[in-house]
């Protein structure tokens, strides 16, 4: 996807129906509503994707985003919880063994819940967003920075240019994603949700968001990791007798590399907390629970190669937003 290198760039992690405090964080970066679209003079704001689910305003969340989009002010890729929508709504090809791309299951209809609540009485707007979703591109890359959800993965990204050049994927793509050997299903589970090693001897961790697991989410970008512990990368820590392991060579084996080299890269999906800061030079991550009342984070991007941790932007979110308009 083309973008006007002389143009500055505000990146902006998950929003999740916080629609009220992205508004705040928005005015903090010298935007102003007008008529139905945020602008700015100068600047463009790019957004990581998971616009959706769990907060108190989705709709109105997505109506600021895709009225920004349609006028030129902002681009936005997909998230795990847009392909989601999709996998929910998209019928599964006969013989797949399934009634819809992503089936649906009790967990999976927690997950989704909040948004279809939110749009029980306005089934247009939401046939239109799901149109919208099959637009979002998986990555945006712009030269000397690059975007994606969850994971930069060289490989799979320039195999998927091969079919799909901007990222932007069709309906047969995500249909094809209902065979979890498929590279759809692959290319969706590694852009969108990141790299994961299972636990060891069948244990299951409880995370902070109520979901119990057998897997956890880890860097791909260690370097010469030795333990278990030296690859996690999300919000609840591992038990100390499985951090502490070595690494085995499989699972090594499994782990990826984004070299301290590359471009700039930035990402949402990790539920990060504390001060944002860059991981490294080349690498940021964007998320930082804002709905879970942490942090709405933007990044300032202009012509740097590397990470300023002075041009981190947020707004803390203190208390719950008010909850959604009928």
């Amino acid at each position: 996807m083309s973008l006007d290198p002389g143009r500055g760039y505000d990146l902006i992690g998950d929003v999740h129906g916080c629609a009220r405090t992205l508004e705040h964080l928005l005015e903090r970066l010298g935007y102003r509503k007008h008529g139905d679209v945020w602008r700015h003079p100068q600047r463009m704001a790019l957004f990581l994707g998971d616009i959706i689910d769990r907060g108190p305003r989705i709709r109105e969340a997505l109506h600021l985003v895709h009225a920004m989009v349609e006028a030129g002010e902002a681009r936005c890729i997909m998230g795990n919880h847009e392909f989601y929508a999709l996998g929910w709504s998209t019928p599964a090809p006969p013989g797949s063994g399934r009634q819809f791309v992503r089936e649906h299951t009790p967990r999976h209809a927690r997950l989704i819940r909040e948004t279809l609540d939110q749009f029980e009485g306005h089934p247009a707007d939401w046939r239109d967003f799901l149109g919208w979703f099959r637009e979002l591109p998986l990555f945006i890359d712009g030269g000397h920075f690059r975007m994606v959800h969850a994971c930069w993965d060289t490989a799979m990204i320039a195999a998927l240019r091969e079919m799909h050049a901007d990222g932007r994927v069709d309906e047969a793509f995500i249909k094809a994603a209902a065979d979890p050997s498929s590279f759809a299903s692959r290319v969706f589970d590694r852009l969108l949700r990141g790299t994961d090693l299972p636990l060891p001897e069948g244990m299951t961790l409880t995370s902070s968001d109520g979901f119990t697991r057998s897997a956890f989410r880890t860097k791909f970008w260690a370097e010469d990791p030795k333990t278990y512990g030296d690859v996690v990368f999300q919000p609840d820590a591992l038990p100390e007798e499985v951090a502490s392991r070595p690494l085995s060579k499989a699972h090594r084996a499994r782990l990826l590399s984004y070299g301290a080299h590359e471009p700039i890269l930035f990402v949402g999906h990790y539920w990060r907390r504390g001060r944002p800061a860059p991981i490294r030079g080349n690498l940021a991550c964007l998320d930082y629970s804002a709905v879970m009342y942490g942090k709405l984070v933007a990044y300032r991007l202009d012509q740097e190669h590397r990470l300023d941790p002075d041009k981190f932007v947020w707004v803390n979110v203190e208390r719950p937003e008010e909850p959604h308009l009928p």
